[in-house]
């Protein structure tokens, strides 16, 4: 006789994912309508419609005003550094025990998040940069992503403020991460942390890494042709070089650093070659090819920022700690994800199990939790109107 299916449903799913969060949270309940699992129904039904907390009170019915839901979220976050430290610690528990027994590449990326007004309480709060979507304004936060296929795991979440240092924010992360059990045996570094102080606190360190170059000095087209790390983009043939930095204090780094040339082959409207030039440390690569195959799996995280995107409450919150709180909460959906389908739904075989993402997408996940809280506080579909419709003569009947 075969035994029946199993079957996993989206309460099996609310009930994982509001015990991780509870279980670190800590919540209580905030009057008898602001519950603490009311309060997590309503913010994965903004994550999952990718509205926010007011838009979500006036589609479902039998909700606290959305004014009630933002004072027990505020009352009930802490500080912006314990809520980073108990988000830190449900990410944790999700990762697998097999994950804390090896070293893995880890990719570490900063993301910004745009942000149209003023600071909360302090200027640094807000961090400035190059404009993007219409402001140079932003939240930013940088994570710390296990790059391993099936486990993708964010390991790590930090906030940056405004004139920090990127190498503290680069200690602050490997340091959460060796807390855990996840140690790096190579790291693929986004552009923005090619900087003296962070590949001599790597170096010192002793952790491998790979991060591209950053093109300064004069350009081709000047009469003295080009200079510094342009060189290395000028080049037509795939190669290797040393190469030394030094800043304003006049510190100096050295690196090696991997030229590795391509044809711009399917890609529309390019014609010739490409140029792409790394600087390394504390690795022997063989060929150029293996560089850079081995740094394409950093935009695995990319995928991850994009999946964030999928699930993160809207918010015109000048509150940073809420900000914090709704990019969170968009990480653990994600990791919870990662780990369903990794422990539950990748078929056996040999040679490592095989993922079935076509059985479970990740915008499928959060829509499930969105039904639940439809479910729970049903849908509202009656508005006042200040006069009576029009009467419309139909042979329909409803």
């Amino acid at each position: 006789m075969n035994s029946p299916p199993l079957i996993m449903t989206p309460k099996v799913i609310y009930s994982y994912a509001a015990t991780l969060i509870q279980a670190h949270l800590k919540w209580t309940d905030h009057g008898p309508k602001c519950t603490a699992s009311r309060l997590l129904q309503l913010l994965f039904y903004a994550a999952a419609h990718l509205c926010s907390i007011a838009a979500a009170c006036q589609r479902l019915r039998d909700t606290p005003s959305d004014q009630a839901v933002r004072d027990a979220l505020v009352a009930l976050c802490p500080s912006a550094e314990v809520l980073e430290a108990q988000l830190n610690a449900s990410f944790a528990a999700q990762l697998p025990k097999r994950v804390k027994r090896r070293r893995w590449r880890l990719a570490i990326d900063l993301t910004l998040r745009p942000y149209h007004g003023q600071a909360h309480r302090q200027a640094k709060e807000v961090y400035r940069s190059q404009a993007k979507q219409g402001t140079s304004h932003f939240h930013a936060y940088a994570t710390c992503y296990l790059v391993k296929r099936g486990r993708r795991y964010t390991v790590a979440l930090t906030r940056v403020e405004q004139g920090e240092a990127l190498v503290t924010v680069l200690k602050r992360l490997l340091r959460r991460a060796a807390q855990v059990g996840i140690r790096a045996n190579v790291l693929l570094l986004d552009r923005g942390f090619y900087s003296v102080d962070v590949i001599r606190y790597l170096q010192a360190a002793h952790y491998p890494f790979i991060l591209p170059v950053v093109m300064r000095g004069r350009k081709a087209s000047h009469p003295q042709g080009a200079s510094g790390t342009r060189v290395f983009a000028r080049q037509r043939r795939s190669g290797w070089a040393s190469h030394t930095l030094q800043n304003a204090a006049k510190r100096k780094a050295h690196v090696k650093i991997c030229i590795h040339c391509r044809n711009w082959q399917g890609v529309r409207k390019r014609h010739g070659r490409q140029t792409l030039v790394y600087a390394f440390w504390g690795l022997a690569p063989k060929t150029t090819t293996w560089v850079f195959q081995l740094y394409r799996q950093r935009f695995g995280i990319e995928t991850s920022y994009r999946q964030i995107n999928e699930a993160c409450i809207k918010t015109t919150t000048r509150n940073p700690v809420l900000r914090l709180l709704f990019v969170g909460i968009a990480l653990l959906l994600r990791n919870l994800w990662v780990w369903i389908h990794w422990t539950c739904l990748a078929s056996p075989r040999r040679g490592g199990r095989q993922l079935n993402l076509e059985k479970l997408r990740f915008k499928t996940l959060v829509l499930w939790l969105g039904h639940l809280a439809e479910q729970l506080f049903g849908i509202n579909d009656v508005i006042i109107v200040e006069r009576p419709p029009p009467v419309i003569c139909s042979t329909w009947n409803y």
